[in-house]
């Protein structure tokens, strides 16, 4: 029988499960919503106060951005030497004024020629006269540009902004809110100005290179009275215009005129690519840069009718100026050729108008006895003789140039053959091969053939022969690396350098210190490059192998992998500045000794004999180039690294009789004066008290050891290829620091094979000749 349903007490209805949830109470949207709206009315007259406040602050602004206002408040930065040890710049010696002003003439909107305005709209700012002060198209483009690039690679800032950013560095009181505060005081400079004023002014702030600082100087520097440019139809200034030409009208010059106000052009163009990096597009140090970024700007003002297409193909034909050619205004300094490459350094950090005029207080690296010593050792041996000399010393620890000759009159000549001079290395360049070998494991022990050669390799043209020979067909039969460098055997190096090949040989010298490009054919195995090296920046290398693999630079270095020539910075916007060192491992520390230990036979027995300084342990290598046409020493102590090139500074003219009726080679002019200069050096170390073991062990030496370390495969990640091909390309950024490598028993080093021949020579200081001659273009070295 089925049991009866359980009746429900209607009072269970009230339990937990069956409970009806008492009615929440109303939610305060009323409330919120007025406070939202309440702090969003806030937030919005908080914005468009602090707006209204910055255009009224910036508008008070104004004033103080004319050119005028500018120029009055303007102080000359001044240069001291490291010659003191008080941290106050100014207890040491002056050895320059930055004197901007004095150079700088300010011209007005009508004293500009039209091409000059014309060619800096083409390439900085094509929609100048369409928009308020912030492209906003422009910086569109330029995001757009960066994010396929994966890199910054456009602009997006007008011609207005670049003006206000110049401006309020020069006056040193830039904000945190600097971006918005430029970009909201060139909006309000477009309504209270006139389009001709700003570009006008603007002009007037840039900086052209070679100390030009705004356009008039640069004109000047660049091309002085120059050729008589065809003027413009509506040369009138008048905002909105693009000028158009007329060949036609060619009214003759006023010679009370500005110079910049008669400029072709092809000067204009040269002129207007220079602003986006005066270092990078100077004529003067990279004239093929310079002519294209001349050409690139040519082609924008056709483009936009500034220019017909006969004065286009008539411009392009016109060469850029030469090192002859180019005046830089006077320099107020004691050492103008340091000068001038040290306030390149300075432009790196700070606007033109702070190192102009901005009264920087800035200790240099330049020890005054050190570069007092540099010139009378280079005019005591060549002074009456004919070739010129450059000389740069570098401090080891520190990365720090203490003494530069890039020539012997400035106002003469003002090329800095020191930094610009780029000449054949010759045997010189052949440290890098010996590094490379010693990185690979390549035993200075094993026995080469020294011998005439033809080695093959995969050139352009499919297989082809490297035909190599020494200086005079001389050559040790049979020879160790520690002869043939030693000799600087051609005929080894070259096996040697095909061997490790040119590719990875280009790649260490990159590593080690060298900046400019180097070709990677075989030839440049022998120093036969494309495009040479500059003394500067074979010092600084060499300074690499010094210390032991660890390439020592700077803060305040430019792109911080190069030589250091400023210690401090005093005064100028934001706090002072102070160079730390900085310091990257490129090979093995016992690499670096086994390569020292074998070019010191260079100077005890070898090609660079008359580089020996008394007992001193020296090191180094001579370098010569075919036909005698630049001659180099370069070599090191434990303190300096020095190089010594000798030539003729404005051609590569052969130097057959100048030793004294005999030729020049490294071995002579160059390693004699690094004698002279490391001799002074020597009695400055003991006249100073400075002692190698009380320098807290930064100036030492690690101890040399009686043994060669093979290193560890880990020291090169890529594969050696059988072959490489051998057109010339960028060098690859650099690789990964090498692992210390394992070291196995001790090996004593042997002398050389045989002694190298002996070149007759009038003169006590004559050493042995380099093995020479080679067949590489420009002279392929010893």
């Amino acid at each position: 029988m089925q049991e009866p349903p359980t009746p429900i007490n209607p009072s269970t209805l009230h339990g937990p499960r069956f409970a009806r949830p008492s009615p929440a109470p109303p939610k305060p949207k009323l409330k919120k919503l007025r406070l939202a709206f309440v702090i969003l009315g806030l937030t919005a007259l908080a914005l468009v106060s602090t707006f209204f406040g910055m255009l009224m602050a910036v508008a008070r602004d104004l004033p103080s951005l004319e050119n005028q206002a500018e120029f009055e408040a303007a102080e000359n930065s001044v240069l001291y030497a490291d010659d003191c040890k008080e941290p106050d710049a100014k207890k040491c010696t002056r050895i320059a004024r930055l004197t901007g002003n004095l150079n700088r003439i300010l011209v007005s909107e009508g004293e500009i020629s039209p091409n000059i305005k014309n060619a800096v709209i083409a390439i900085e700012d094509r929609r100048f006269y369409s928009h308020e002060g912030v492209d906003y198209t422009g910086i569109a483009r330029a995001l757009w540009q960066d994010i396929l690039r994966q890199s910054a690679v456009q602009g997006g800032s007008t011609i207005t902004q670049q003006f206000v950013k110049n401006a309020l560095a020069a006056q040193g009181n830039r904000s945190v809110f600097q971006k918005l505060r430029e970009s909201a005081l060139a909006y309000h400079l477009e309504r209270k100005w006139s389009k001709e004023k700003i570009l006008t002014q603007y002009l007037n702030t840039v900086y052209f290179g070679n100390g030009a600082y705004g356009v008039e100087a640069a004109v000047r520097t660049y091309f002085g009275e120059g050729d008589e440019p065809e003027e413009l139809e509506g040369a009138e200034d008048t905002a909105g215009v693009t000028y158009q030409t007329d060949p036609t009208l060619e009214p003759p010059p006023d010679p009370d005129q500005r110079e910049s106000s008669r400029v072709t052009p092809a000067q204009a163009a040269l002129l207007a690519g220079m602003i986006a990096s005066p270092t990078m597009y100077d004529p003067v140090e990279s004239p093929q840069a310079a002519g294209e970024r001349r050409n690139l700007v040519l082609a924008r003002m056709l483009e936009q009718e500034m220019i017909t297409p006969g004065q286009y193909e008539e411009a392009l034909r016109t060469p850029v100026p030469d090192e002859d050619e180019v005046d830089p205004p006077d320099a107020d300094s004691d050492q103008p050729y340091f000068t001038s490459w040290m306030t390149e350094h300075l432009l790196d950090l700070y606007s033109p108008g702070v190192v102009f005029g901005g009264g920087l207080d800035v200790k240099t690296t330049l020890d005054p006895e050190l570069q007092a010593a540099a010139e009378d050792a280079i005019a005591g041996r060549l002074a009456g003789v004919g070739p010129s000399a450059s000389l740069v010393a570098i401090e080891n620890k520190t990365g720090e140039v203490k003494a530069m000759v890039g020539g012997t009159d400035f106002d003469a000549r003002p090329f800095n053959l020191a930094t610009n001079g780029h000449r054949q290395p010759g045997s010189a360049f052949k440290p890098f091969i010996l590094v490379r070998a010693l990185a690979d494991g390549i035993d200075p022990n094993s026995s080469w053939a020294s011998m005439p050669k033809e080695l093959p390799f995969r050139g352009a043209n499919g297989r082809e022969l490297f035909e190599v020979a020494n200086y005079e067909d001389s050559y040790l039969g049979t020879a160790s690396l520690w002869s043939a460098t030693a000799t600087s055997d051609n005929s080894v190096f070259a096996e040697l350098g095909m061997k490790v090949k040119p590719r990875r040989v280009a790649r260490m010298a990159r590593r080690m210190g060298i900046r400019t490009e180097l070709s990677t054919n075989p030839a440049m195995l022998l120093g036969g490059l494309e495009q040479g090296v500059t003394p500067l920046e074979m010092a600084y290398a060499y300074s690499t192998l010094a210390n032991d693999g660890n390439r020592v630079s700077g803060t305040l270095a430019p792109n911080e992998t190069g030589p250091v020539a400023i210690e401090t910075v005093e005064g100028g916007p934001g706090p002072d500045k102070v160079n730390e060192r900085t310091e990257k491992r490129v090979f093995p520390a016992k690499v670096g000794q086994v390569a020292k230990d074998m070019l010191e036979l260079v100077v005890s027995s070898g090609t660079g004999e008359a580089a020996q300084v008394g007992d001193e342990v020296i090191w180094g290598k001579t370098g010569t180039t075919e036909n005698y046409g630049d001659a180099w020493f370069v070599g090191s102590d434990d303190r300096l690294t020095v190089a010594v090139w000798v030539g003729y500074a404005d051609k590569v003219q052969p130097m057959e009789y100048e030793y004294a009726g005999s030729p020049v080679a490294g071995g002579t002019y160059p390693a004699v004066i690094f004698s002279d200069f490391m001799s002074t050096w020597m009695e400055l170390v003991e006249a100073r008290g400075l002692d190698k073991d009380e320098e807290d062990g930064e100036g030492e030496l690690v101890p040399t050891p009686d043994t060669y370390i093979t290193p560890s495969p880990e020291l090169e990640a890529e594969p050696v290829a059988p072959e490489e091909a051998v057109p010339a390309e960028p060098v690859a950024p650099e690789e990964p620091a090498p692992a210390e490598p394992v070291v196995p028993e001790p090996t004593q080093p042997p002398a050389p094979a045989e002694p190298a021949p002996v070149e007759p020579a009038p003169v006590p200081e004559t050493s042995a000749p380099e093995s020479g001659g080679g067949v590489t273009p420009e002279g392929a070295g010893e």
